[in-house]
């Protein structure tokens, strides 16, 4: 029960760390960026790379099955 609890909080903190950079990064929209290169920026980038492994310990902490409880 717990390991679900730290695996879910540790999924919110990387995507929550992930759109905030990501919000922050809109401003090269108005430095002038073009949108491709903005994209090809990002995705680039390792804190918005870090979502993906936040998804998927939020998945993993909902779906993981009850252990024995004897």
């Amino acid at each position: 029960m717990i390991m679900k609890a730290i695996l879910f909080v540790i999924g919110i903190v990387l995507i929550s760390i992930s759109i905030s950079f990501l919000i922050i990064y809109i401003n090269l929209l108005n430095m002038g960026y073009t949108f491709s290169e903005y994209v090809n920026f990002i995705i680039r980038r390792l804190e918005i790379i870090a979502f993906i492994p936040g998804v998927c310990l939020i998945a993993i902490s909902m779906l993981k099955r009850k252990e024995n409880m004897l």
